[in-house]
């Protein structure tokens, strides 16, 4: 696809990146068949191909209207695309730059501002997170019951095993997660511990960065970037073996600090090192014994793979094998490769497409009439938690109750 880059953008190193990613594209249409949100509204710039036009049109024009960003909003950054590409386009990256540049383009109305702030100052802090969802909470018997489901639980950590193998990996606990759901990472722990491995946290990383990033917010995502290769340096020195990531989509961007800070001459070669090392904990245990543990899951599981690990990780089916491999009772599922419409902020955003694609993969992983649904990341587990009919959680706790 060729491209003549407006002036405007000629000195911005990742608008030259955005060209080259254009050029790459041969238009073929490919990507439509596999993006949710085509298969949704079947319109053309609700698809890859059409908002590939929509930013190569912004940036030879210089210029953005509000329609165009309401397609460049609606899109998931699910990946799916990049899946199905026979070209490899770098879709999300260059979705990244278009979003980012528009944001710098065109100012959005106060109440977009406000949601959005809002949104970057509140859920990537635990402590603020853990207060709205207290006052949330509060207020749940009053609240419409559409808004009562949507309200993520509350629950207390409890207790980890006591460090005591030489083999020792750092854990990174993440903000909605370690809020809502921290008994994944303990889960996590357990299982590992038995497999001779002992997981750390390192008290001052906290968000992944991801939130800020899909926000455009490059600001607030390199500061957290940072503030996490610090906090977990010294582990990496003394010789811990990997990062463990319990959420998958906090996985995806863990895996890209590397270049998101490569222009960093202080955090380049840092971060690099921690995205070298980053591994979802499906990674972790498929190369471990599993034969050493114990397991029996006998209960018919519907299994997720949420986008963030088959198209962002490129992991499609390592926690089936796995499971597999463990004896599990997989329940057949249909349309394994599109999002449940979580999205990290997307089903705050865009609630009445979220809430149609929810609906979609609600069906496609009930076909089966399964007992209880798994996934790995905790966007999705709150998300198909809030409407399905079976228990959601995360796969590593339906391991860890297996060897209780």
């Amino acid at each position: 696809m060729q491209t003549k880059i407006h002036k405007r953008w000629n000195k911005i190193p990742a608008v030259q990146e955005a060209e080259t990613i254009l050029r790459s594209c041969v238009h073929c249409g490919f990507c439509t068949a596999t993006c949710p949100t085509y298969q949704e509204l079947s319109d053309e710039r609700d698809g890859p191909r059409g908002r590939i036009y929509l930013i190569k049109q912004f940036l030879e024009t210089g210029t953005l209207t509000e329609r165009s960003r309401r397609h460049l909003d609606r899109c998931l950054a699910c990946r799916s695309c990049e899946t199905t590409c026979p070209s490899g386009v770098r879709y999300g990256r260059l979705l990244d730059i278009g979003r980012a540049l528009a944001e710098q383009t065109l100012p959005r109305g106060w109440l977009a501002r406000a949601q959005r702030y809002l949104l970057r100052t509140i859920v990537p802090k635990p402590k603020r997170f853990r207060t709205l969802l207290r006052v949330a909470h509060l207020f749940k018997p009053v609240l419409p019951k559409s808004l009562q489901k949507q309200v993520p639980p509350l629950v207390s950590a409890n207790t980890w095993p006591a460090q005591r193998h030489n083999r020792v990996m750092l854990v990174l606990q993440g903000c909605v997660q370690s809020v809502s759901s921290p008994q994944t990472n303990e889960a996590a722990t357990r299982v590992l511990d038995r497999l001779g491995i002992s997981l750390v946290v390192a008290p001052d990383a906290g968000c992944c960065g991801a939130l800020t990033h899909h926000l455009s917010h490059e600001q607030s995502t390199l500061l957290a970037i940072r503030q996490n290769i610090d906090a977990w340096w010294p582990a990496v020195e003394a010789g811990a073996e990997a990062i463990v990531v319990t959420a998958s989509g906090c996985g995806v961007t863990v895996k890209e600090y590397g270049k998101l800070l490569a222009a960093d001459p202080q955090y380049a070669e840092k971060a690099a090192c921690v995205s070298a090392i980053a591994k979802d904990i499906a990674e972790v245990i498929a190369c471990e014994d599993v034969n050493s543990l114990a397991v029996k899951l006998p209960k018919k599981t519907a299994l997720h793979c949420p986008c963030s690990l088959q198209h962002g990780q490129k992991l499609p089916d390592i926690v089936e094998q796995l499971a597999l491999r463990m004896g599990a009772n997989l329940a057949k599922t249909q349309e394994k490769h599109l999002c449940c419409g979580s999205a990290g902020s997307y089903s705050l955003l865009q609630p009445e497409l979220s809430e149609r694609l929810l609906t979609r993969k609600l069906a496609a992983l009930a076909a089966d009439n399964p007992e209880q649904i798994v996934t790995a990341n905790i966007g999705c587990q709150l998300h198909l938690g809030a409407h399905a009919d079976v228990p959601v959680k995360h796969w590593i706790e339906w391991l860890d109750e297996a060897l209780s």
